[in-house]
């Protein structure tokens, strides 16, 4: 009998610790979770302590982009690019490591002045989570991260176009901002495809966590509804998604945007090809077709192409909008310039196609006028 109750007490106390040690697991798993969110709510703490109120109207037009290190010259031939074509006032916000906030104030106040006040600027400091700041900052190109968290730090303003450094407008900004008004109500971003060719795919062929689609997203030229996308939490996906796939991303934020939108696919518009034209659509042959029929809209000289000669119609088309001064004649002064430059590349492969590439600034610098 009293083996009996020692075994039965033995067992009662067994099966004890083993609910204890799962609760145990439980209550740090929790805590993980608590903690991933506390962290969120000091990110979003330390952006509302750390950036100044920002006014903008809901129908307002509002490019953003983000430059450290050697970027400041790219980025202001971008910004270039956006004021020469449009017809509407834009506003830029600038995220800048603090070498470069001064150049960047002092040559957009210069722009102010020439073209009579046509948009306004903001230049931001970089704001990233405290905690691994370091380690966000220098995620794929310098700063490129500071983008994932702009539906916390850009708390009044709606909707903005996010551009990379490295691309140039062919076509004025509003024709891009029309597809805010293409999407439906699930929607709060548009990207472009990575790839149109699967047999050529990055993502498709070599990643190793989960992405958009077939083939990917492209990241450089991204339409992003601020508002709906606070009201998703995206920034609450952002930091853990990063955690679980840090060792397994290539192309930083790019990345991590794939992946959200892998496991949501709904919330995202996918536009062409021609709103973000890279070297690979041109290298080896033409695939991008909507570019043939309607023109380049946005050129992405992506992995340095605009300051190499691996295809010099990248090059030739940057070097047109760096020694374009606002304010001079751009049917004289860019235009023809810019066709002269292609001339010289028509025996490269993207050379080929090189009309592609005027079509629609012939349109709007009004060349059928001018001759």
């Amino acid at each position: 009998m009293k083996l009996y109750t020692y075994l039965r007490i033995g067992l009662i106390f067994s099966v004890a610790l083993v609910i204890f040690y799962f609760y145990s697991i439980k209550i740090l798993n929790n805590k993980g979770d608590v903690n991933e969110e506390e962290e969120s709510h000091k990110v979003t703490k330390q952006y509302e302590e750390t950036t100044e109120r920002i006014e903008f109207k809901r129908t307002d037009i509002v490019v953003a982009v983000v430059a450290c290190g050697d970027r400041l010259l790219e980025t202001l031939n971008m910004l270039k690019s956006a004021l020469m074509f449009t017809k509407e006032k834009l506003n830029f916000i600038i995220f800048a490591e603090d070498a470069l906030i001064e150049s960047f104030n002092q040559k957009l106040e210069e722009w102010k002045l020439v073209t009579n006040n046509a948009f306004t600027f903001n230049v931001m400091t970089l704001t990233f989570p405290t905690k691994d700041a370091d380690e966000w900052k220098s995620l794929f190109k310098p700063c490129a991260a500071q983008r994932l968290f702009l539906p916390n730090i850009l708390k009044d303003v709606d909707s903005v176009l996010y551009m990379d450094t490295d691309t140039l407008f062919l076509t004025p900004v509003e024709s891009i901002w029309t597809y805010f008004h293409k999407m439906n109500s699930s929607q709060m971003a548009a990207l472009a495809p990575e790839h149109e060719d699967p047999n050529v795919g990055w993502y498709n062929r070599f990643a190793k966590h989960p992405f958009y689609g077939k083939l990917g997203v492209n990241s450089g030229v991204m339409l992003m509804n601020l508002t709906r996308m606070r009201a998703f939490q995206w920034s609450e996906y952002v930091v853990p998604i990063y955690r679980k796939y840090k060792l397994k991303i290539t192309w930083g934020d790019q990345d991590i945007i794939n992946i959200i939108f892998h496991y949501h696919p709904g919330k995202l518009y996918l536009y062409s090809c021609r709103y973000n034209f890279r070297p690979d659509h041109c290298m080896y042959m033409s695939v991008c077709k909507p570019a043939e029929k309607y023109g380049v809209a946005v050129i992405h000289g992506s992995r340095g192409f605009f300051h190499s000669e691996k295809q010099p119609v990248f090059q030739a088309i940057y070097r047109a909008f760096e020694e374009f001064q606002l304010g001079g004649d751009t049917f004289k002064d860019f235009y023809q310039p810019l066709e002269t430059y292609l001339e010289q590349t028509q025996n490269t492969n993207c050379g080929h196609i090189k009309d592609v590439f005027l079509k629609n600034v012939q349109r709007f610098v009004d060349v059928d006028n001018q001759l």
